[in-house]
């Protein structure tokens, strides 16, 4: 399914179902930051919201140069309302995406906030090919938090704040929180963390698996461009390849599983890139891969 629709139905949903009561709004506000007015989203079409063809100033798309070709940084920017989830927000995340998705020159995204203290409002980055990573300071709550889950890796700073307070407002995590969590931490912690809405440190976050990496301060988003930098000497096509037959492969047996894995091999076999990286290894020098 293309990314877009994924992300259009994912938001859709997210903000259907956290303003279905309209009595629990001004605490939804609070917690998540959601600055929508319930009686407009109530009646206005979602599909009509998100997919108005103007541009965004609240989601800043920066590819970066030189050594760093290849990745590419989505940055959000609405520090008025510390990154709420508005419709401009929105329509800005989706096109970053959109474009991303086409760019066959990005190989690592980087989605990061440029408001202090907050890192920013939920959406689905399952479909997008390549590797995404979530740089976490200060706060990653409720659909913050789901936004990160939905990343392949997460990189959070020790002052951050990280958690799923849905069940305060009698409601759920309603953007992945209740599936992707538990797949991370354990059916038992996740069920902790929901059931409670309990907000952990980024140093507990990192003892139970939901971070990759917890850093000093301010210092997340120069780890995560460090392991993006990693990634990016690798072969693109090689770490689409995985990342499709790792995500498809854990939905099914492990027999289906293998199966995936052969599909995903297979498609590496005639690349160009492939037949680099076997000359690279026996000239014993650094590979350059072209994506083809």
């Amino acid at each position: 399914m293309h990314a877009s629709r994924i992300l259009r139905r994912s938001i859709c949903h997210y903000i259907v179902g956290k303003h279905n009561s309209l009595q629990s709004f001004s605490a939804i506000q609070e917690n998540y930051s959601l600055t929508l007015n319930p009686q407009k989203c109530l009646h206005q079409s979602c599909r009509t919201l998100i997919l108005e063809p103007t541009s965004s100033q609240f989601v800043k798309l920066n590819r970066l140069s030189d050594l760093d070709s290849g990745i590419v940084e989505v940055s959000l920017d609405r520090p008025e309302t510390k990154n709420a989830i508005g419709k401009d927000l929105l329509r800005g995340f989706k096109n970053a995406l959109e474009e991303i998705s086409t760019d066959s020159s990005a190989h690592v995204m980087l989605i990061r906030s440029s408001v202090p203290k907050v890192f920013c409002a939920g959406a689905d980055l399952k479909a997008l090919g390549i590797p995404t990573i979530a740089v976490i300071e200060g706060a990653a709550l409720g659909g913050g938090l789901e936004m990160a889950l939905s990343c392949d890796l997460r990189i959070c700073g020790e002052e951050a704040v990280l958690g799923l307070p849905e069940t305060g407002l009698a409601i759920i995590p309603g953007a992945g929180g209740t599936q992707r969590l538990p797949r991370l931490v354990g059916k038992a912690k996740a069920k902790e963390l929901i059931f409670t809405g309990r907000r952990i440190s980024g140093m507990a976050a990192l003892s139970i698996g939901l971070v990759n990496y917890c850093v000093p301060a301010g210092e997340a988003h120069q780890k995560a461009l460090e392991i993006a930098r990693e990634i990016n000497e690798k072969g693109p096509i090689a770490i689409r390849m995985a990342k499709r037959a790792i995500n498809d492969g854990l939905e099914v047996n492990t027999v289906s599983g293998m199966a995936v894995e052969q599909d995903c091999y297979g498609q590496l076999l005639d690349t160009t890139d492939r037949l680099e990286g076997l000359a690279a290894f026996a000239e014993k020098r650094k590979p350059k891969y072209t994506g083809e």
